[in-house]
């Protein structure tokens, strides 16, 4: 019971904690659009949005296609999520950025990347990316040594091992599971059902549930890495509603493109690799 619970506060936690980034959701900096070009599926919409072709992710299918049967219940939890970004974390991710200086943050952003590279590893081994799980776990252990702890990055700079991001949404996506429909979730912003079971495994992969039993200790550091994190990222969901007319529609599509596309180039990275192989096997 009590591993339970423990368990339990740490989603909980978690979930509190991505309340510092849910509005301004950002991966390797593809978050800036100009415009939001959506196109809406009618008459045999579900049948094609349940079809195996459209969960393929592959370039005869439109990236502009989306499932969003809970839109008016989404449009209200993006909008609480919007306040939640102006009269809360925005303020304090400037109070912070003000006092903290910008390379400790960026160390601060090192050391919880590093924290989590189990959930990469885990993540690269279930896509059959195995040479990128090698990379995950050298960089984790040159990371945790040469640059103390994890708040450097010597594995980068020094030997040229780039991060390799992967997770449980993106894996399942890789299994060939549809991404459901789109969900705004309140604190967390934009995802679908695919993503948010993902996000609950990966969750469970984090060292920080297994080691960790101070609940305070957690929080703390939660509520830190997510507000570091928006602090590194401060004009994000600004930009993003500035050149957008419908502000829902284009969080929206940013995110649903992004996810597709990733899991489009994991698929075809692997495809490369077994490409090669079989080549140099003949």
């Amino acid at each position: 019971m009590k591993m339970y619970n423990k368990h339990t506060t740490f989603i909980l936690l978690v979930i509190i904690g991505f309340a510092c980034f849910g509005c301004a959701k950002q991966d390797d900096g593809s978050s800036a659009i100009n415009t939001a070009t959506v196109v809406d599926a009618k008459g045999d919409e579900m049948d094609m949005l349940l079809s195996d072709d459209f969960f393929d992710d592959d370039d005869s299918v439109s990236q502009n296609l989306y499932y969003d049967p809970l839109e008016p219940v989404n449009r209200i939890f993006f909008e609480f999520n919007d306040k939640l970004y102006y009269w809360l974390l925005n303020p304090v991710s400037n109070a912070y950025s003000s006092v903290v200086p910008l390379d400790i943050r960026y160390s601060i952003g090192n050391f919880v990347n590093n924290l989590s590279a189990p959930i990469r590893l885990v993540n690269n081994l279930l896509q059959w990316k195995v040479s990128d799980a090698g990379v995950v776990f050298s960089r984790f252990l040159i990371n945790s040594t040469i640059g103390v702890f994890g708040f450097g990055d010597p594995a980068w700079v020094e030997f040229d091992l780039e991060p390799r991001p992967e997770d449980f949404g993106q894996t399942l996506g890789f299994w060939g599971v549809g991404e459901g429909l789109y969900l705004c979730l309140p604190i967390l912003g934009p995802s679908n059902v695919r993503d948010t079971v993902g996000f609950a495994a990966d969750a469970y992969t984090h060292p920080m549930v297994y080691f960790v039993d101070d609940i305070w200790f957690s929080a703390g550091y939660y509520s830190v890495s997510r507000v570091n994190l928006l602090s590194l990222n401060p004009d994000v969901y600004e930009d993003l509603k500035k050149y957008s007319l419908d502000p829902y529609v284009s969080m929206r599509q940013v995110y649903l493109d992004y996810r597709r596309t990733k899991i489009k180039d994991t698929r075809s990275h692997v495809r490369s690799d077994n490409e090669l192989s079989s080549e140099l096997k003949k």
